[in-house]
């Protein structure tokens, strides 16, 4: 399970969520997915609320939110979403022998984001451990982490200035790792014999030292730039991004000047990310 992204598993079933209002919430169609196994799980839903309000008088409705969720065509659309506590209450509805156990999961999946935001060390020791299994070297790894921090606080920033879409957070990153690297995120995948369409793949995760270093340089300097102009808005953070990035830049073809060596390399790390499949399969 990826507590950072926006699907879970429940007895390899795929869950949506979304982080709202600070906690999650879960797609209410998918929870019944899992607990009913229903062919049109929207139907059962539609005639759940209707039976509970017949014979109890409570509107299930009101315990959810109606929040968007990514579809099978990509698309996101509004989708009744429930939060741990709610959720409780909708399976109680429920019939189903999954229930304890999928409460139990829930508890745990939905407890375990809220321990990371009251301590943030937490988030940490788990992305120390996840890469240590796939077997980086120690002093990548404290780099590695070192750059989800700064990353952190740099979208912090955003989102105190407006920005909320995801396709904004990637424009204005690409901005950055375009004017630090002066390739594009895609191209630079490509160079490292990465698939842009494969999500799994992440730049930074095959990045190398000073791939990393230039990488924390470029935001670092992005947000403390956004900070200085006090920057609103899209458009006014996109040209913060593109001045940090070029403040990396710059130091990035001196090094180049001196050295005479591209920092960009053709290194990665995905026989790191073969080998931790198949420990987690020998696992299984």
């Amino acid at each position: 399970m990826d507590k950072n992204k926006a699907l879970v598993v429940f007895q390899n079933k795929k869950i949506r969520r979304v982080w709202y209002d600070d906690e999650w919430y879960f797609s209410v169609v998918d929870v019944v997915i899992v607990l009913t196994e229903s062919i049109d799980a929207k139907d059962y839903w539609y005639r759940l609320k209707k039976r509970e309000l017949e014979s109890s008088g409570v509107e299930l409705s009101t315990f959810c939110r109606q929040l968007k969720l990514e579809s099978s065509d990509k698309k996101k659309y509004f989708t009744d979403c429930a939060n741990t506590k709610s959720l409780f209450r909708i399976i109680q509805s429920i019939p189903s022998p999954k229930a304890e156990p999928f409460k139990r999961w829930l508890a745990k999946v939905g407890y375990e984001r809220v321990q990371e935001i009251e301590n943030p060390e937490l988030a940490q020791e788990r992305a120390k451990e996840y890469y240590e299994i796939k077997g980086y070297p120690k002093d990548w790894i404290d780099k590695r982490l070192r750059g989800i921090a700064i990353r952190q606080d740099l979208t912090d920033e955003w989102k105190n200035r407006g920005i909320q879409e995801e396709k904004d957070f990637a424009i204005l990153t690409n901005e950055i790792l375009k004017a630090t690297f002066g390739v594009s995120i895609k191209n630079h995948k490509m160079i490292k014999g990465l698939d842009p369409k494969f999500k799994n793949q992440n730049l930074r995760d095959n990045m190398d030292d000073l791939e990393l270093i230039f990488t924390m340089l470029g935001e670092a300097s992005t947000t403390e730039i956004t900070k200085s102009r006090d920057s609103q808005n899209f458009k006014q953070c996109k040209s913060s991004s593109k001045e940090g990035g070029k403040i990396a830049g710059n130091a990035r073809k001196e090094l180049e000047k001196k050295t005479g060596k591209n920092v960009i390399s053709s290194k990665n790390y995905t026989d790191l990310t073969k080998k931790k499949l198949t420990l987690l399969k020998n696992i299984n």
